[in-house]
């Protein structure tokens, strides 16, 4: 099993589809600090997310409180600004995978301090700064996925 964790989203549509992704890979997720927009159970029936029971949703105020809740864990940063891509990285079930805002991404200071667990998507086009939030999340747990057997029958 792995977490996905995003650290303050901002756009609603990338959080429903990495809603979805994580309940069809059965996935739990967490959302740490505050959301850009509603979670509540009549924001989400309003916006016709039928799947929404099937996901495995936790809420945190802040870093700290992710990790005190998932303290075996081993966490790892996505980032434009790492320099190991994460091809070259090998997961190990029980990771969690943290991802920061669509405009910003995770905070320097979080970066600073985890240099060693933070991760890249190369991008081939220089004038493209990043990938959207949602399909970082699915390039990256489905390769955590693959890497574990998750696949194999």
């Amino acid at each position: 099993m792995f977490y996905v964790a995003l650290v303050e989203p901002e756009i609603p549509p990338n959080t429903g589809n990495i809603a979805r992704l994580c309940a069809a890979t059965r996935t739990p997720l967490h959302i740490v600090g505050v959301a850009g927009f509603r979670l509540d159970e009549r924001a989400v029936r309003r916006a016709g997310l039928d799947y929404w029971p099937e996901v495995s949703l936790r809420r945190h105020r802040d870093l700290e409180a992710l990790r005190a809740a998932l303290p075996e864990a081993r966490f790892v940063y996505l980032t434009t600004k790492a320099e190991t891509p994460y091809t070259d990285w090998e997961f190990a079930e029980g990771d969690c995978l943290v991802f920061g805002r669509e405009t910003r991404g995770l905070p320097e200071e979080v970066l600073s301090a985890n240099r060693e667990r933070c991760l890249r998507i190369p991008v081939l086009n220089p004038n493209v700064r990043s990938l959207n939030l949602a399909n970082a999340v699915a390039i990256v747990l489905y390769e955590a996925l693959r890497q574990t057997g998750a696949f194999r029958p």
